[in-house]
Order: C-alpha cells, then structure tokens, then sequence
C-alpha cells in the first residue's frame, strides 16, 4: 500500500503549467540529513499508533529517492494481516505523521512518499513471535533444517527427520522459512464430476 505525504499536486494543464513542471523538474534534491536519527523519530511517532491498531511494527526504512524520501513500514500481526488491514494502518499511520508535524515537530523535511506492508516469506524469523507465527512450517536454522513443532518462551522445537530437536532463543541465529511445493499428483482438487456440475450451472445461469 503506497499513500504520498507532503508530495504535491501536478499542475495541470493551465498557462504556465510546463514551465512549472519543468523547474519542479529541475528542483534540488532532498536534504541530506541524518538518517538513523530521522528514522528513530519515525518510529516514534508511528509505533504506538501501530500497536493501537493490533499490530507490530516489524521494521521502518528511510532512504533518499531524488526530491524525496521513501519511508518503508512493515507490520504484522498473529494470523497475518489482509490487504484491508494494511490500507487502515496505512491511513492511520499517514496521519500521525500529519499531525506530529501540524504539532510543531519536524519528523522529516521536504516530501516523503509512503509504503506500507508485511513482511514476506523471506524475511529472516529473528523473534519469538516470528517462530509462534510460523509453526508447522519448514525453516533453516543453525546448519539445521526442519518442522517448527512448538514454540515457548524459551526457545522452540524443530523436528528435524522425524527428531524432535528443542533449541533456546538465545542459541539460535535468524531462521529462514522454506518455501515448499506440494507435488501435482499428491494434491487435492476435489471431485471432478462435482466441478462439472457446478460449471454447468453457473452457465445456464
């Protein structure tokens, strides 16, 4: 989900309006500035928003991208989040940003461009809510790969070849999920006949 803050409206097609969009094209690029500071603030204004939505706020990034800035916002949350779900924190998150500068506070300067999401399949399990949220899944992990069995609060239990290995949190480096593909001829497509019958229905009607 991607919403722009501060960007600006195009001109339009009125007198002038090349010659704007040309010197708008021509406009420096976005000021240089610390940008783990920048980031820190933005956390701080957005996580509490994310946590009130349900949520966690798994990683933000800040980088340069000529006028503006691209803040980058994952969030998660136990059972995932829809698309729906990230659109409102999305929003959500927008205008608290908003309101932190109409308050006086300059989180970021110029224009910035916003992009919300979860995180994906590849992005490394570092937490203990990343391992409750991926149990009965294949990871790697430490030399290691197999079936995350249980997760507790002191570490997890992977059945490796049919053993199950129990492992701390403070002994595991970060895991990776395994992408897996169920064979063609092992999977599930249901009644054939049943299908056909449906598809004729839908038709006649």
């Amino acid at each position: 989900m991607t919403q722009r803050g501060r960007a600006g409206s195009r001109p339009g097609s009125r007198p002038g309006a090349r010659r704007r969009e040309e010197a708008a094209d021509r406009a420096p690029a976005a000021p240089r500035i610390d940008l783990a500071a920048a980031k820190a603030r933005v956390r701080a204004v957005i996580e509490p928003v994310v946590e009130a939505a349900g949520y966690d706020l798994e990683e933000v990034g800040l980088s340069r991208a000529g006028r503006r800035y691209v803040v980058r916002v994952l969030v998660d949350a136990d059972g995932g989040i829809n698309l729906d779900g990230v659109a409102a924190v999305s929003r959500e998150i927008s205008a608290a940003l908003d309101a932190a500068e109409e308050g006086g506070g300059e989180v970021l300067p110029g224009e910035y461009q916003l992009e919300v999401g979860s995180p994906g399949v590849d992005r490394p399990l570092t937490l203990p809510r990343h391992w409750r949220r991926n149990i009965t899944r294949l990871v790697a992990v430490n030399g290691l790969t197999g079936r995350v069995l249980d997760v507790d609060e002191s570490g997890i239990v992977l059945d490796v070849d049919g053993t199950p290995r129990a492992l701390r949190f403070d002994e595991l480096g970060p895991g990776k999920v395994q992408v897996e593909f169920k064979r063609m001829d092992e999977a599930d497509f249901g009644d054939e006949e049943e299908d056909d019958v449906d598809d004729e229905g839908e038709g006649e009607e």
